[in-house]
């Protein structure tokens, strides 16, 4: 396999470690130095580890699709649809039990086999949107009027 499936292949494990609950793999697929930032919020490793757990906890049945991988150098851009039911209290908003499709685009940087940063922008208010208006509602007033700065997220080991 040449080297830019290689880092293909890297960067979209991440994503199916999140997919498949396994945090062990996603643990050994970032660097011990990782950094996200996207949607206005930034992660250390743990943190990120910690979000995405409290996403699959609030997301159930989520499937990832890779609509479109670009690769540069270490750099791999993928282009993505989630499906899932929301079950769970997500960034403060309770359940409301309704399917969702959450679309985006993150760029991972690889190296080695293992990302050592990633960018991302979602589709928040489409998602808050199908989760419903006491949704998107809260969130518009929590993050615009009161500027609301939610707690980092908590790696469960």
């Amino acid at each position: 396999m040449d080297t830019r499936k290689k880092t293909i292949q890297s960067a979209l494990a991440v994503s199916l470690a999140i997919q498949n609950d396994d945090w062990t793999k996603l643990d050994s697929l970032l660097d011990p130095g990782f950094t996200y930032s996207g949607d206005g919020m930034h992660f250390s490793k743990d943190e990120y580890i910690g979000f995405m757990q409290d996403m699959k906890g609030a997301m159930t049945g989520m499937r990832m699709e890779f609509l479109h991988t670009l690769v540069d150098g270490e750099y791999v851009t993928i282009n993505f649809v989630s499906r899932a039911k929301n079950t769970g209290k997500f960034m403060g908003a309770p359940a409301s039990r309704k399917n969702v499709e959450v679309r985006g685009t993150l760029i991972r940087q690889m190296r080695d086999g293992v990302a050592i940063q990633e960018w991302q922008t979602t589709d928040i208010l489409g998602v808050m949107t199908q989760m419903g208006f006491g949704a998107l509602f809260g969130y518009a007033i929590a993050v615009g009027l009161f500027k609301v700065k939610p707690k980092p997220p908590v790696r469960k080991r």
